[in-house]
């Protein structure tokens, strides 16, 4: 199969996106990608891209085709021109890029915004394809959630965007099964609503690394570690809180493995409640190292704001942190929330609730090797059961042979 995917995100970000294009090629599918600059999450363009952009045109068999973007920088502003210009940039770079070529599925991956979706439309409509769209995160609702935009007015616009998205596409398929009930809002057309999740990432296997050597080792101290996107989203604050309630329990050890917008206010805050001791701010790192992190972690972190949308949304770390066979703190609501509780993988608390997460850190703490280790096995069974990579993969392969006989019967019709 022929497939164009179009990603806002790509390799050298670290992204599911990778992986899956990774086993199309090995299927031995011919896959493009159009993409931006890596710039996520820090919002500056990674310095190894700027040294030698040509040697991120090909990944793993796939050719990437990278289109001129504004930044995300440290700004509204700059987000916003962000995604116009992928919008803009996309659409007439990608259209130019590929008018030689034919394809038999566009493929779309929205962690956000979902105006990655309006360039993958038109290379539809060039190229007489079906559009599969993947959807990872909710618009309008997260643009409420995080405050960006406030007016009901900006919402309802954008929700139209939405529905002329969502509309023109062949499926759509939503991560959580709490998604598909506001994806059917804005999609006058229900049957065409999958659910598909993202999958346990097999990278997170430690069995054959060491531990990294940017960690002191000390086996008198209980490390809990945060990995991934350091954003509004995550509540960093709430964690911040939790580890100063905690200053005077010498054992405890927070580590946090990323980047992202609230980084250097993390970093300021470290400094000013004098937790350098006890918070870790280790940096961002490529994903095949997050296993030797982990070797480290007796506990890893997940956590979201108090918001209705976040509650329906499973965060992709979550299927990491249990296929990791790790105990998880969780300090969220909703379907992530439920996941790790039904599979008594660890110890949760509400969305906010830094001294509840506080007190599951000593609590975990106090529990025996023994304990935690059944708790971070349990984990990882639920994690083979319902987010099994192959099993997930193969569901996508299927998922995207419906819609081109759902495209092709709906092109006979005409």
């Amino acid at each position: 199969m022929r497939i164009l995917v179009v990603s806002q995100y790509f390799w050298p970000e670290n992204f599911r996106i990778n992986d899956l294009v990774k086993e199309w090629c090995l299927k031995g599918h011919s896959v493009t990608v159009v993409t931006g600059i890596p710039n996520y999450p820090s919002g500056h363009v990674f310095e190894d891209y700027k040294r030698s952009p040509q040697s991120y045109n090909h990944y793993e068999g796939a050719v990437v085709i990278r289109t001129p973007m504004v930044t995300r920088g440290e700004s509204a502003i700059r987000l916003i021109l962000n995604y116009l210009s992928f919008i803009v940039c996309g659409s007439i770079w990608g259209a130019i890029s590929i008018r030689r070529q034919n394809f038999d599925m566009i493929f779309v991956f929205e962690p956000s915004p979902i105006t990655v979706g309006l360039p993958a439309i038109l290379f539809g409509k060039l190229k007489h394809a079906p559009v599969v769209f993947w959807a990872l995160d909710l618009w309008p609702e997260t643009l409420a959630a995080v405050g960006i935009i406030k007016s009901q007015f900006g919402l309802r616009l954008i929700g139209r965007l939405v529905s002329f998205i969502y509309n023109r596409c062949t499926l759509v398929l939503g991560q959580s099964r709490s998604f598909l009930p506001s994806i059917a809002d804005y999609c006058d057309d229900k049957s065409k609503i999958r659910y598909f999740p993202s999958w346990s990432e097999e990278v997170y296997d430690s069995s054959s690394v060491e531990a990294a050597p940017e960690v002191l080792q000390r086996t008198d101290l209980f490390n809990v570690l945060f990995a991934g996107n350091i954003g509004d989203a995550q509540d960093m604050p709430a964690i911040l809180r939790a580890a100063e309630s905690l200053k005077d329990n010498s054992n405890i050890r927070w580590l946090v493995v990323g980047d992202g917008r609230k980084y250097e206010w993390m970093k300021a805050e470290v400094e000013s409640r004098g937790l350098q001791r006890q918070v870790l701010l280790l940096g961002r790192y490529h994903i095949d190292r997050m296993p030797s992190f982990y070797l480290h972690a007796d506990a890893l972190l997940v956590s979201l704001k108090r918001d209705p949308v976040f509650s329906l949304t499973i965060p992709g770390k979550v299927q990491s942190y249990l296929a990791a066979g790790i105990p998880i703190l969780g300090m969220l609501d909703g379907e992530g929330a439920a996941v790790i509780s039904a599979a008594n993988a660890g110890l949760v608390c509400s969305a906010g609730d830094s001294s509840k997460l506080a007190d599951n850190v000593e609590k975990i703490a106090s529990m025996s090797a023994d304990a935690r280790r059944e708790m971070g096995m349990k984990g990882r069974n639920i994690s083979q059961q319902e987010f099994s990579r192959s099993g997930l993969l193969e569901k996508l392969d299927e998922l995207l042979e419906e819609a081109r006989t759902i495209y092709t019967d709906a092109e006979v019709r005409r």
